[in-house]
């Protein structure tokens, strides 16, 4: 066993169990984040689905033009009416 293992181990023995709780949820984070780091294509294959965020331009939603599928366009587009809020300059 290593030397930190072992140092680890032993003030596992004396903590209270609410040190212990926050000790693993915080080794459980550090170990996600390891793995995420390591496997960055899984990060991109859950992202693809989610919408762009960055540049909020226009112009970033060109590529969206002329796409809507369905026959709610009416009706959507009055319930982003009747809920917008006013803008102040």
């Amino acid at each position: 066993m290593t030397s930190i293992k072992a140092q680890l181990l032993a003030a596992i023995e004396t903590a209270p169990e609410s040190i212990l709780e926050q000790t693993l949820n915080y080794l459980e984070y550090l170990k996600a984040k390891e793995q995420k780091s390591q496997n960055p294509s899984l990060e991109a294959l859950k992202k693809e689905g989610e919408p762009i965020l960055r540049g909020s331009k226009a112009k970033d939603l060109l590529k969206f033009a002329k796409t809507w599928q369905g026959d709610d366009f009416e009706e959507c587009l009055q319930l982003v009416y009747d809920t917008r809020s006013q803008t102040e300059f």
